[in-house]
This record gives structure tokens, sequence and C-alpha cells, in this order.
């Protein structure tokens, strides 16, 4: 019988959620999506020195010799999530996403720039943009300079989704990828009930991602939905027809370690045939919406503040690792 793993990928593209090259090395998956704080982890550990070092070394190089250590770090931080982009493009043979400065959520037209940018450093490098997701956070301003970047042939990967509004949203304004976060629903309902634990199918996350595919399929959209922030397999299985999952090395671990059954739990035909009421979103319902879906505004909120943290962490290794190399 074969493995989990390899049964979810004939029905779902698996997708790995990590900076760690050598953990995408082994699970072969179509594509890889990293974030501020994946790539923090990475950039510590010791078989990625060199890539820290060596985006280092070339944003002195640029600035030049008289530039002040502020300036390095400021370029070296821009290029080092594409630094390590380059290095998972080698392995995967289709996309990954590369997320936008946290910091700037709200910020449309900053977000915008910040994604011409990413663009531009992958295209110098001779990686083509359809190989690329602008990882954007999704807030309705979020939203807005993704529409943007997606009329200019960028295409964007909508984060900490935890809301069918702002799913919704980004279809309507034609986003290429969505990612909801199964497990961080999950955490907040816990902690709010008090519940230990849901059986799988039960799952608020599970639950969530399964009302926000049927609704896309039920419509038309042609957002894709990637599941994201797995606790446990379950969730995974229970999820198992979606368009994508990305999934954490120790979870891709026990899906390739585990054999049985695995039932496709998701289907475009059983969602067309779904009783769903559309929902026409403009801000105001956006803003409403967001509003009265408590645990939605608390946990991006949360998630926004949490990547905005790793990327100040990120920010004093560079700077810490300068000093070593300059002294």
């Amino acid at each position: 019988m074969a493995n989990l793993l390899d049964q979810l990928k004939e029905m779902t593209v698996v997708v790995a959620d990590t900076g760690d090259i050598e953990a995408i090395e082994k699970f072969t998956p179509r594509d890889a999506t990293t974030n501020p704080s994946l790539i923090t982890a990475a950039a510590q550990m010791p078989q990625y020195q060199d890539i820290v070092d060596d985006t280092l070394k070339a944003a002195r190089e640029t600035v030049g010799a008289d530039a002040s250590a502020a300036d390095v770090i400021t370029l070296a931080f821009d290029r080092l999530a594409v630094s390590f982009g380059l290095k998972i493009l080698a392995i995967v043979p289709q996309r990954v996403s590369t997320e936008v400065d946290a910091r700037l959520s709200f910020d449309t037209d900053a977000t915008i720039a910040k994604g011409r940018d990413l663009i531009a450093q992958y295209e110098d490098a001779g990686v083509s943009r359809d190989r690329i997701l602008i990882k954007i956070a999704a807030t309705w301003e979020g939203i807005q300079a993704a529409k943007v970047l997606e009329e200019e042939g960028i295409h964007t990967n909508l984060t900490l989704v935890f809301g069918l509004h702002q799913a919704i949203a980004c279809a309507e304004n034609g986003i290429q990828l969505i990612s909801p976060f199964v497990g961080r629903i999950l955490d907040w309902y816990k902690k709010d009930t008090g519940t230990d634990s849901y059986p799988a199918a039960e799952d608020p996350g599970v639950v969530s991602v399964t009302a926000i595919y049927n609704y896309f399929k039920k419509f038309g959209y042609n957002t894709e939905v990637m599941g994201a922030s797995f606790r446990n397999l379950g969730e995974i299985t229970e999820l198992a027809g979606v368009d994508l999952l990305t999934i954490s090395p120790g979870l891709l671990d026990q899906l390739q370690s585990t054999e049985g059954e695995l039932p496709r739990k998701l289907s475009a035909d059983n969602a067309a045939t779904s009783d769903i009421e559309k929902i026409n979103m403009d801000k105001a319902t956006f803003e409403a919406m967001h509003a009265e879906d408590r645990m939605a505004t608390e946990k991006l909120a949360e998630g926004i503040e949490g990547f905005a943290k790793a990327l100040e962490t990120l920010e004093e290794l560079l700077a810490s690792r300068l000093a070593e190399l300059e002294a």
C-alpha cells in the first residue's frame, strides 16, 4: 500500500512550507513557500551561513566601502529572501512564494513597490516571473496591492487568510492563490472555547478551508486555495483534494512514513452542487464582516505582528554577522 504522501500528491499539489533547502530536496514538492519566520530560522542554520554571508558581501559591494553598516543591512535584508528563493528554485520544478515585508501590510503603495522590486531581483537573476508568487498579508490594503500586481503579470499569494470575507475579496480581485491558515484557526478556537481537541472533520480550520474551496468552485473563481499552517495529520487528510497544501517538513515526514488508504475529501464536482449563497464583496462589506469575525480579526493582527518581529530578529542577525565579517 502506498504511503499517504504519495497518495496525496495524486489529488493535491504538495508544497514544502520551509526555508530549509535540505528538507525541500528530501520531499520533492512541486512548489515551496517561505515567510519571515522561516527565512529567519533558516538564516541561523550553520549549513546556510554561506547564503547569508554572500548576501551581506554583495550588499557591501553594491553600496560601497564608505557606506554605513545600516545601509548594508537594509540592502541585504531586502535581498536575503530572494537569495533563499533562488536556491529553492534550483530544486522545485515550479514556484516559490517570497513575502513582502509584513510591516507594509496596511500600505497599498509600498506593498506594490516592494512586490515590483522582488520580481525585478528575480528577473535580474534570470528567473521568469511566472515562477514567483509575491506573498502579501490579506488585509484590504494588501488585496488592493495584489490586484495591481496581478494586472501587471506579477502573481501573488495572499497569506494570513482566516475568514471567508478575505478569501472572497481575493477571488473577486483576481488573486492567483490564497493561503488559509488551518492550524492557527484551530489554535484560536481551542483557546476560546477551552476545547482540547476536535475530530478532524470538525476541526474549525478544516471547516473554514472546506467552505472557501466549495465557494470558489461553486462560483467558478480561478483563485487557487492552498491550505497552510497545520497542527496534525488529520487536518491534512481531511483536505485531500484541495488545490494545494503547504506542509512543514515534520508533517511531510509523517505522511511519507504512514501507510493507509487516503480518500478524496474535496472535489469541484461536489462543490458545484452545494447550497451556497453568493456574497458581493466591497470594502464596506469586507470591513463589516472582518469586524464581526473575532477570530479573523485577532489572528490577522497577531500574524502580522509575529512576522514583523521575525523581520526585526533577522535585521539584528544580519547586523551581528556583518560586524563579524568586517571585524
